[in-house]
């Protein structure tokens, strides 16, 4: 059998308009997808994403089958499997002799390096799902002394046409209401229960085989409820669209013990590997609002996450790497502490964010940024680590968002190239947005001392010793002249605290 086309699809790709199916001839084009090993375990990715991409797989090339396409599926326990993306794509090129090799640009730096050098010449298609491409985000980024997100987001919504006046201005007078969205939970606010999906006997198959072949990854498998079709996403969108997006503005920073999802929409894995269309998504989200469904603040926040945020890291990331992944601008070597890796610590928040994530691979914004990563922040723990391990628990993770959010935002270790400034707090904020604090072993009212919240001591311990990059940054000089007005007492008391919460990691110990 020869092949006019052979159309590589990725287990992040799973879009029938995806542009490498663009002008396909289902008599002469045949289509590739593969489950790897390699992909599955460069680093210990939780067994529901693994599922989720697996399963989406499958019945996405059922999908194809159904058009009357050509489709091959290389399962992951296929004697015949090398264990890599390229090494299938030359197999599989030198098994159908395609006049053409196809591929939609890829989302990992590393595999799109390692299938441009594999030996198999590549026609590369612009990844059109994306609302601004490489070129375009390089071209916007060229003269720049610094890159900002909300000029960037201005910049998408003129546009995309989202949210504007008849004149051009932005709806509501401004371009950014974040001011409106950062309440905490009322007692008494119920969010809408989740969306759960059935799986039907392909996800079940793939259930058992991860079973079977990643039972060292850390992650419950257990109660897997994730749409895996274009069919079963939508389902997803249009609860959140009629249940949850009204609130999403105002609690969306908001954290709650044993509430893992509140107010958000959980649709990012599904966006993410392509089930959901982005363009039609924000489109739904102006409607809703002109409609008077939803309030601008919650109109406006979520479309900033996917035309704003989302983009903007991605634009970064093709743009810097490979040194991006590099960066480690506070110099930071310590291992990411084993709670990571168990939930077990007295703190918590943060056992009730790595519990979730554990359980169900998702954690919201709010929790990643200012809970794990402001804490991993605090501690000093090498950007290496702390990135691996976002990639490998959420199940949204994928590169190009990952680590421009993690190595970027949350440890500051680019230096300030994605955000202005290091998101840092002591547990004062975790209360101001949580009801965690009333749980915890530890006393937020307290910052030394056996009983004292960690964050507290930490997060002036890490001010101290970043004194001399950070203290003229103009976004954070206010907490220096704080720390310059406590006695010197004080302030050694914080530095010798926050020592011995840094060697009790160092040691092991639980915190």
């Amino acid at each position: 059998m020869t092949a006019r086309r052979l159309i590589l699809i990725l287990g992040d790709q799973l879009t029938h308009g995806l542009a490498a199916l663009s002008d396909i001839d289902p008599q002469h084009d045949h289509v590739l997808l593969a489950e790897v090993m390699e992909e599955a375990s460069h680093v210990p990715h939780h067994p529901k994403k693994i599922a989720l991409i697996f399963s989406a797989m499958r019945h996405f090339a059922e999908a194809l089958r159904e058009q009357g396409l050509h489709v091959h599926y290389v399962a992951l326990d296929d004697p015949d499997n090398t264990g890599s993306l390229p090494g299938e794509l030359l197999r599989w090129t030198q098994r159908l002799d395609p006049a053409e090799v196809h591929l939609t640009e890829c989302g990992d730096w590393r595999l799109e390096q390692a299938l441009r050098h594999c030996g198999v010449p590549i026609h590369w298609h612009q990844d059109s799902r994306f609302l601004c491409s490489r070129d375009a985000f390089a071209a916007w980024a060229k003269g720049r002394k610094q890159l900002r997100m909300e000029f960037f987001y201005r910049e998408m919504r003129r546009d995309n046409g989202l949210l504007l006046n008849p004149d051009g201005t932005p709806e509501g007078g401004a371009w950014n209401f974040d001011a409106d969205n950062r309440k905490a939970l009322p007692k008494g606010v119920r969010p809408p229960a989740p969306l759960r999906v059935e799986p039907d006997d392909i996800t079940r198959d793939v259930l058992a085989l991860v079973e079977r072949r990643f039972a060292s990854h850390y992650g419950s498998l257990e109660g897997f409820d994730y749409p895996v079709t274009a069919e079963q996403a939508e389902r997803l969108w249009q609860h959140f669209l009629a249940q949850g997006l009204a609130d999403f503005g105002d609690y969306q920073d908001a954290m709650a013990d044993g509430e893992p999802f509140l107010f958000h929409s959980r649709i990012s894995a599904a966006l993410n590997i392509g089930l959901l269309d982005l363009r039609r998504i924000c489109a739904e989200v102006e409607a809703a609002y002109r409609a008077g469904d939803v309030p601008l603040n919650a109109a406006e926040g979520f479309i900033r996450q996917l035309i704003g945020w989302r983009e903007y890291v991605r634009g970064i990331y093709w743009l810097r790497m490979p040194e991006y992944a590099e960066g480690n601008r506070f110099g930071n070597s310590r291992a990411l502490p084993e709670f990571y890796w168990t939930g077990k610590t007295r703190m918590n928040c943060m056992r009730q964010a790595i519990g979730q994530t554990l359980e169900h691979a998702y954690a919201h914004h709010i929790q990643r940024l200012m809970v794990t990563g402001n804490f991993a922040l605090l501690a000093g723990i090498a950007p290496k680590a702390i990135c691996d391990w976002y990639l490998a628990v959420y199940m949204d993770a994928f590169d190009w968002v990952e680590l421009p959010n993690t190595l970027g935002m949350v440890m500051h270790a680019d230096g300030g190239y994605l955000g202005s400034k290091p998101y840092c707090a002591s547990g004062q904020y975790i209360k101001r947005m949580s009801n965690h604090c009333q749980g915890c072993s530890y006393k937020v009212s307290e910052s030394t001392g056996e009983s004292a919240c960690p964050f507290n001591a930490l997060y002036w311990h890490f001010l101290m010793r970043h004194r001399e990059p950070l203290e003229r940054n103009p976004r954070i000089g206010m907490v220096y002249r704080n720390l310059a007005r406590m006695t010197e007492a004080k302030q050694q008391a914080l530095w010798d605290w926050g020592e011995r919460l840094l060697a009790k990691l160092d040691a092991g110990e639980m915190l």
